[in-house]
């Protein structure tokens, strides 16, 4: 790694660092300043059932006694050594409930993922090399037509289809293999026509560009040129889209759990919302925030990798031919 390489990856670390600290803050903060107390306001319900003990032992913990800028110190000081306080519902560290949750829905997340990006491929793949008039008309129609149906409702579909009607998984066992694979179709289908969309403005850019000419000139066939040459530099953009949509399956994991019946994130989320479990849903809205962060870094860091001429050493020197669309390009030739 060149020291301007390393400068490049050390500014990116920094600003994402700096975009989870801001994360943190602003949601302290926001719970903070909403009228009424709502901590205080939950801990003095009866209907929660804690005695006086409970509620100084919370106010000491949490500082709420204290100005506003005591208590964001002392909650930051705690998040930057991985502690992110307790549930006021149960009373468990926030930490182990976010660990007994977040493996199921990192399961779905990856899944959906996975078909989401298989979908793309083969519609992208359709495209280029079916007739014309199935893979200029009804394949480039599929994204436009996937984006429209809402992922619950593809969820509800394939639990009556496959569930009910064909019983390819128990309903009661929405963690099996069979349940988690319908999940993730529910939730990749929507994100693959974003990615495919994207892919397939970038295969129709690329073949249009001079290297395609001379590659067919020297006797590639078409899917030869296809692999060895389209896919990779129509994959680049492709990268941001799944580092924005990792966030949006993350997100959207928690509807099709509800669908699905599964216990993750998302349940943990409806139970925190119904009780008020503000120091729950605080840590919910940072681990998303971490999640969509390091993922957005990763394919930061991963663009100067896959293509030299968007290297700092690169970028320096003598100007050279944009690489690739970016994704403003993208999307807009897609549309």
């Amino acid at each position: 790694m060149s020291g301007r390489h390393g400068v490049f990856v050390a500014r990116r670390v920094g600003q994402a660092a700096l975009v989870v600290l801001l994360t943190y803050v602003f949601t302290f903060l926001v719970i903070s300043v909403l009228p009424g107390d709502p901590v205080t306001s939950m801990l003095r319900d009866p209907e929660n059932g804690f005695s006086d003990q409970d509620v100084q032992q919370i106010v000491a913990y949490y500082h709420l006694d204290q100005p506003v800028l005591v208590q964001l110190a002392t909650s930051l000081g705690r998040f930057l050594t991985g502690d992110l306080g307790v549930s006021l519902r149960t009373q468990v560290p926030v930490t182990q409930l976010l660990g007994d949750a977040l493996p199921s829905t990192l399961e779905l997340t990856a899944t959906a993922l996975g078909v989401a990006l298989l979908l793309a491929v083969v519609v992208a793949y359709g495209t280029q090399f079916l007739p014309p008039r199935l893979g200029q008309g009804i394949v480039r129609a599929v994204p436009s037509a996937a984006l429209s149906v809402p992922s619950f409702v593809i969820g509800i579909v394939l639990v009556r289809t496959f569930g009910f009607q064909l019983g390819w998984f128990s309903i009661t066992d929405p963690d099996s293999l069979t349940a988690t694979l319908v999940a993730g179709v529910a939730l990749g289908i929507p994100v693959s026509a974003q990615i495919a969309e994207v892919l397939v403005a970038n295969l129709d850019h690329e073949r249009t560009q001079d290297y395609v000419t001379l590659a067919r000139s020297r006797g590639l066939t078409s899917r030869e040129l296809f692999r060895r040459h389209l896919l990779k530099p129509s994959a680049l953009p492709v990268l941001t889209v799944v580092a924005i949509a990792v966030g949006e399956l993350l997100g959207g994991s928690l509807i099709t759990e509800s669908v699905f019946g599964r216990q993750g994130v998302g349940t943990l989320v409806e139970t925190s919302v119904t009780g008020q479990d503000l120091p729950v849903l605080q840590a919910v809205v940072v681990l998303a925030a971490i999640v969509f962060v390091v993922v957005n870094l990763a394919a930061d860091l991963l663009y100067p990798l896959l293509d030299a001429r968007l290297r700092p050493s690169a970028r320096s020197a003598a100007p050279v031919t944009a690489p690739a669309r970016t994704l403003s390009d993208a999307v807009a030739g897609a549309a």
